[in-house]
């Protein structure tokens, strides 16, 4: 039985719907606040954690309830998250009716189906580990010196502002998250870039016994009070037999990373440079925005700009997501510099195995330079799951198909060098006659070489010598 139980409900839950959900474990249980009031525990003897209700999110995102859970929901809905510790048996228990409760009297469902109820439930086992100590965040599952460990079981195990808040904190302590899913779990797309790099891992439990990472594929072990690769007789880790086995769907993906900067003036206006690629390549804007899974606010630049002046000097990072029937999703990184203001963006789409990517990388690299203020863009494309879920299997890396220098690079690198490279190509001059930017096409997204071919032309790039161009 999941530990993570989500009611969704048509209307708020207010004070009394809270009250009655949270009077499912009796009065021998005290609610305590935490993460500045925006989660409410339920805790057992010695004050350990049992339940956490995270504050009630309303959704207004046509899709994100299916993308998720698996569950289609009428939009908008409110999505309540309770948590279980596995220090207590109950605990699942007593946080699906927390769910169930809150379903029950506003009118609402619970997933998963079958997880609520609206009995009460009688805590009657002690904590299988401490107290939690002060501060420390709420329901994580196991907690050592080096590593916070969190169990997952649901369809796509998501960035949620929780997990957010878990990983800053492990971070300013120089510990590591593990998050431990069986193997049909998929991460979103967010989660797997917050997880990349050493110390933080996908922990799968293997079908066939033991663990392996979900991202490298290594054999892992509990040693020492973490997960670490385990390692054969010449010190090198083992790949996991499950982990190797290819995905055969034929689904792909199209990765395009752009990079943007802008004056820091009043009038600017940030996230139009991602909705006029959203555009060219959807023919539609983006549906829907937020900091965190799920993304819950419909698609607004100007609001997006005023949630990153309201942030600075500290970066905004939002997810940003497309409608259910074209997957696409984007991260954005609003960041305020000596020149300006930068967006650093990574917009991925999903495609079935008879579907065909947009020709209109071109068109694209025209409109980012001409009226976003692009520095560089590059797109590539390969194996992946057209939902845009990270399953926890081997995939073959994406390929390039181009390389877009924005003005600024081209008039710093001079115009007639920058389109001369070393190589069988010809750049496609897009923007503006007095300040352009070149496109270079790489490939077709099936020839390994064109790494090579993008090694060769950043080499280029960076030894040249300004001249009048």
């Amino acid at each position: 039985m999941t530990k993570d139980v989500i009611a969704l409900t048509p209307a708020m839950p207010d004070t009394t719907a809270m009250l009655v959900a949270l009077a499912a474990g009796g009065a021998d249980l005290d609610v305590s606040p935490a993460g500045d009031g925006a989660v409410i525990q339920l805790l057992g003897a010695g004050g350990r954690p049992l339940v956490s209700v995270e504050a009630p999110v309303l959704v207004q995102v046509p899709g994100e309830t299916e993308r998720l859970l698996g569950t289609p929901s009428a939009t908008p809905v409110w999505w309540t998250e309770t948590r279980a510790s596995t220090a207590v048996p109950e605990a699942v228990a007593l946080a699906g009716a927390v769910a169930g409760r809150l379903a029950e009297v506003l009118g609402g469902v619970v997933w998963p189906e079958g997880a609520g109820r609206v009995g009460g439930v009688e805590v009657a086992s002690a904590a299988s580990a401490a107290p939690a100590p002060v501060g420390a965040l709420p329901t994580v599952d196991v907690v050592t010196e080096s590593t916070a460990v969190v169990l997952a079981d649901r369809p796509v195990v998501p960035l949620t502002a929780w997990l957010s808040d878990v990983l800053r904190t492990t971070a300013a302590y120089g510990a590591a998250l593990h998050i431990v899913t069986p193997s049909h779990c998929r991460l979103s797309l967010p989660l797997r870039s917050a997880l990349t790099g050493a110390p933080n891992r996908w922990v799968v439990q293997d079908p066939g016994g033991g663990y392996y990472d979900g991202l490298s594929g290594a054999v892992l072990g509990w040693r020492d009070g973490t997960f670490a690769p385990t390692r054969d007789g010449a010190g090198q880790a083992r790949p996991a037999e499950a982990f190797t086995r290819p995905d055969a769907s034929g689904e792909r993906r199209l990765t395009v990373s752009f990079r943007t900067e802008h004056p820091a003036e009043r009038e600017l206006t940030l996230g139009r440079s991602l909705e006029a690629a959203w555009r060219i390549l959807t023919g539609e804007p983006p549906a829907g925005w937020g900091t965190a899974e799920p993304v819950n606010l419909p698609w607004s630049p100007r609001l997006l700009t005023d949630l990153a002046r309201a942030r600075v000097p500290e970066p905004t990072l939002i997810t940003v997501v497309g409608r259910p029937e074209r997957p696409a999703l984007a991260t954005v990184r609003v960041t305020r510099t000596a020149g300006g203001v930068e967006e650093d963006v990574t917009l991925t789409l999903g495609y079935g195995p008879t579907e065909e990517p947009p020709a209109a990388l071109p068109a694209l690299a025209e409109e980012l330079v001409a009226r976003h203020g692009l520095i560089s863009m590059l797109v590539s494309a390969g194996p992946g799951r057209r939902d845009l879920g990270v399953a926890p299997r081997i995939a073959p890396p994406p390929l390039p198909l181009s390389f877009t220098l924005g003005g600024a690079g081209v008039a710093e690198t001079g115009l007639t060098f920058a389109r001369r490279p070393p190589l069988a190509l010809k750049p496609v001059q897009v923007g503006p006659a007095r300040r352009p930017g070149l496109h270079y096409p790489l490939g077709d997204g099936t020839d390994p070489t064109g790494w090579d071919a993008l090694g060769i032309l950043l080499a280029h790039l960076r030894t040249s010598v300004p001249t009048a161009g």
